[in-house]
């Protein structure tokens, strides 16, 4: 008995530390599966973080009640955990686009896993009181528990979603926990009173997460085909975003997260109306800064103009850049502007670059993604505006895409404002994108915005440089009173929140 005593109090303390760093990385899968498919990284990871410890709670009360050997109770809970967390992303991407009560179902997982997990710490405990002292056993106890969870929360961002995403991630740390069943399995055969039964169920659930393991992106694909109804040719998670490139018989269309962002039949019209005021209406085009704008297709438009010597691309996502570098379709889209000897691309946060950067620029275009979260909304603050001011001279001008006037007018009002803030000189206007609807931007400047036109393209698509045509709104695109976007308040995320909500 003494020989066994203290590898046996290793192995269940790593259990310890195992089952802490999967218990995390299913939470963590579930919040980063909740803001790619619902929006609002904040409110879900808020909610969720709330359920997976309340869920916790309620499993640790509960392992009083549990009977018998606790050590068969234990691989049993194990191979459970391992089950469910492992399959969580798998069943919730199949059902996202075929269950109307969605958010439950993902709910009910994160409850379950919690519960699961709230289990095995007590019964644990209880396994281990006998073998070692109590102040030695809490000590180790949470001490293997909180090193696990540190660990999961530094290799999830990092490495996991990169490298493995965001299905094959839990099946993976499933695989684990249930390896830790089998290994419980065969070295305590003696201690178990149903040795044969637990080794069929855990060799069997490691089989089951195995085979969706191996056959993970081809699920992938089959759900994603069914959410976007199209045939996906490119899927790519970075640390920052899920990247769905779809294809059909008219067109190409690139998904962030789920939302459109553009598609190649019309694309166009958007980037014309982003880019071609203001480079028309700038005294000087010799410096253009754009931020975000990383399919490359805002830098296009500029390279139309000559007398640009250097354009400045920040954006923060580095896969997303290389792909529209790289890929021989999307390099005839864009026209290999990312690949232009007057480029230079920056992969970094845009708010941290523009604080840290004191060059100025003629033209600054912001081609960020709509503020559907707190993340993004900074990027439309008015701390943001007060920073891209030491960017400028005062014959800058500066263009912000304001999303739908039409579908969010307060969102799009609150942007415009918030400009208005720091630049004295503000004009709004939209143009209509069939696959958008009415969409928005704002130009800003120190100086009066005189529509006077110093140069202009002869042969674009769309924009005729008149630009009073696009400056009229209709009354069922205005509001009344908007609040200016703080970052202390983050009000456009709710407008935005609530707006989009109701159209979708």
């Amino acid at each position: 008995m003494d020989k066994k005593r203290i590898p046996l109090e290793l192995l269940l303390l790593f259990s310890v530390f195992v089952i802490a760093t999967c218990g995390l990385i299913y939470e963590l899968v579930a919040g980063a599966l909740a803001s790619y498919l619902l929006g609002d990284s904040v409110k879900q990871f808020s909610f969720i973080i709330g359920v997976y410890l309340f869920s916790m709670g309620v499993g640790s009360y509960f392992a009083k009640f549990i009977k018998g050997n606790l050590i068969d109770k234990f691989v049993e809970i194990e191979i459970l955990v391992g089950i469910v967390g492992g399959i969580s992303s798998v069943v919730l991407f199949i059902l996202f686009n075929t269950l109307a009560h969605f958010e439950a179902v993902l709910y009910l997982f994160v409850f379950f896993t919690g519960c699961l997990v709230g289990l095995e710490i007590p019964l644990l405990m209880n396994i281990l009181k006998d073998r070692v002292q109590f102040k030695d056993l809490v000590s180790n106890v949470f001490a293997f528990d909180y090193i696990g969870a540190l660990l999961a929360s530094i290799l999830f961002p990092l490495v996991l979603i990169p490298h493995l995403g965001i299905v094959k991630t839990p099946l993976f740390f499933g695989l684990i926990n249930i390896s830790i069943a089998i290994l419980l399995c065969f070295y305590l055969t003696k201690e178990l009173s149903k040795p044969i039964s637990l080794k069929v169920k855990s060799i069997g659930a490691f089989a089951l997460l195995l085979g969706l393991f191996i056959f993970s992106d081809k699920i992938l694909s089959y759900s994603e085909e069914k959410l976007y109804g199209e045939n996906i040719v490119y899927t790519k998670s970075s640390p920052y975003q899920r990247i769905v490139l779809t294809r059909n018989s008219r067109e190409f269309r690139l998904y962030l997260n789920n939302n459109l962002q553009f598609s190649s039949t019309d694309e166009y019209r958007y980037h014309e109306a982003l880019v071609h005021p203001a480079m028309s209406m700038a005294k000087n085009i010799d410096h253009v800064l754009i931020l975000g704008g990383g399919d490359g297709f805002a830098a296009r438009e500029v390279l139309k103009y000559k007398e640009v010597k250097k354009i400045t691309l920040v954006d923060l996502d580095g896969e997303m850049t290389q792909f529209f570098k790289t890929n021989e379709t999307m390099r005839k889209l864009n026209q290999s502007s990312l690949s232009s000897p007057k480029i230079e691309v920056i992969n970094k946060d845009a708010y941290i670059w523009v604080k840290e950067n004191k060059k100025k620029f003629d033209v600054i275009i912001i081609d960020f993604p709509d503020p559907s979260n707190y993340s993004l909304g900074k990027l439309y603050s008015l701390q943001f505006y007060k920073e891209l001011e030491r960017l400028t001279t005062p014959d800058t001008k500066m263009v912000v895409q304001t999303t739908s006037p039409y579908f969010a007018p307060k969102s799009f009002w609150c942007i415009e404002k918030t400009i208005n803030q720091i630049f004295p000189f503000t004009s709004a206007y939209h143009t209509y994108v069939p696959s958008f609807g009415e969409w928005g931007f704002s130009m800003a400047s120190s100086e009066p915005i005189k529509n006077k036109i110093y140069r202009q393209l002869p042969h674009l698509k769309y924009y005729d440089y008149d630009f009073s045509q696009l400056s009229y709104f209709n009354k069922d695109m205005k509001v009344n009173e908007v609040e200016v976007n703080r970052l202390d308040n983050q009000i456009l995320v709710r407008y935005f929140d609530e707006e989009w909500g109701k159209v979708q």
